[in-house]
């Protein structure tokens, strides 16, 4: 059977390309296809073993980040791709779509949704550009073309799969199409082998990109406020000026990309992890943190009401104020956390359970 892959575009690495990367290895003869493709990118660097190719759009698309600002090319991006000679097409898709290109009626389609596309849809974005007069303008124009095509473009799809009920529920509501939730892979035996006899030190923990929607300031402020160390692994992203805002605040430690070793270490010393996003899709790095023993303080909603039990594993808080973060802190000194029971619950979300639910999909359409 010959399959082919397709992404967004390949520039940051984050959760979504740890899932595309997962699929790669899986899938070792299928190209990839993107939007575009930044060389030298942290996610161009971790495919350079794979033949990816981009759209005949790419050239303009990704010079000085305006693959955003000319999102109205969407459709013509992913129509310049033809999947035609393909048995099965897998798709990663997110923001910039990643459906709508060509194929045969012999062609079976499956899409792995992260989440349909947030700023069509008035969930909160990393960026928020909506903020300008001009940009809201231009959105009311371009968002209603790129919903039709958002519409159409999913009637193509043969078989939703989704990472998380929380994305479940939204492609229900956006396409009224029914998806299989597989969680997507961590790492989760990796974590808990380097986290085994590491000696905890008295910091909490953010792994994320540098970018809005995700509590970041928030978090900073009340460990200044609080007067509690918080290191922030990530790397700045587009038009974002979240890392100048992080850097103004005292206390906060900016680590920067690191290596996935180093990761390790950082989140098996920590004494709690922190994520404050509002409405995360799934959240790969707060099962991360669970794998490696150590509890969360996170936001209750999203993905993270699936991935943290209250009370056993961290604590949900209704808000990211200094006053909501101050209560959740003296709830999580007064536990005595399990770091078994921790790990016990990081293995449902593990990669080997990620590949067997993406087997048994496969399977149901080999010729």
């Amino acid at each position: 059977m010959k399959i082919a892959l397709v992404h967004d575009y390949i520039k940051e690495f984050g959760g979504a390309e740890r899932v595309l990367r997962v699929l790669a290895d899986m899938y070792p003869t299928a190209p990839i296809y993107t939007a575009f493709r930044v060389k030298g990118s942290s996610c161009d660097k971790e495919f350079l073993d794979r033949k990816i190719i981009e759209s005949k759009w790419a050239w303009l698309i990704k010079r000085g980040n305006l693959y955003s600002p000319l999102r109205f090319l969407i459709p013509l991006v992913w129509r310049s791709i033809d999947l035609s000679d393909y048995d099965l097409v897998i798709t990663s898709c997110s923001s910039y779509f990643a459906r709508g290109f060509k194929k045969s009626d012999r062609t079976t389609v499956v899409a792995y949704c992260h989440t349909p596309p947030r700023f069509l849809y008035g969930y909160e974005t990393s960026i928020n550009l909506m903020k300008y007069r001009i940009v809201r303008m231009y959105a009311v124009v371009v968002n209603h073309f790129l919903r039709i095509f958002d519409s159409w473009s999913s009637e193509m799809v043969d078989r939703w799969l989704v990472n998380s009920e929380n994305v479940r529920r939204r492609v229900w509501k956006y396409y009224r199409r029914d998806a299989e939730v597989i969680y997507p892979p961590v790492e989760v035996e990796k974590f808990i082998k380097g986290s085994k006899g590491v000696k905890r030190e008295d910091y909490f923990l953010i792994v994320s990109r540098l970018v809005g929607a995700k509590g970041l300031i928030e978090a900073a402020l009340a460990a200044e406020k609080l007067g509690f160390k918080l290191k922030i692994v990530g790397e700045a992203v587009g038009f974002s000026q979240i890392e100048n805002k992080l850097k103004e605040i005292k206390g906060v430690q900016l680590m920067g990309r690191l290596s996935d070793e180093e990761l390790k270490t950082l989140y098996s010393k920590a004494k709690g992890f922190i994520a404050l996003a509002k409405d995360e899709d799934f959240g790969m790095t707060v099962v991360e943190a669970q794998a490696s023993g150590t509890p969360v303080i996170a936001y209750n909603g999203g993905g993270f009401k699936e991935t943290v039990v209250d009370g056993v594993t961290g604590i949900l808080i209704n808000g990211v104020d200094e006053i909501s973060i101050e209560k959740a802190m003296a709830r999580f000194n007064e536990i005595e956390w399990s770091r078994s029971r921790l790990i016990t619950h990081a293995k449902q979300f593990s990669k080997e359970n990620f590949v067997k639910g993406i087997v048994r999909v496969v399977k149901q359409y080999e010729k």
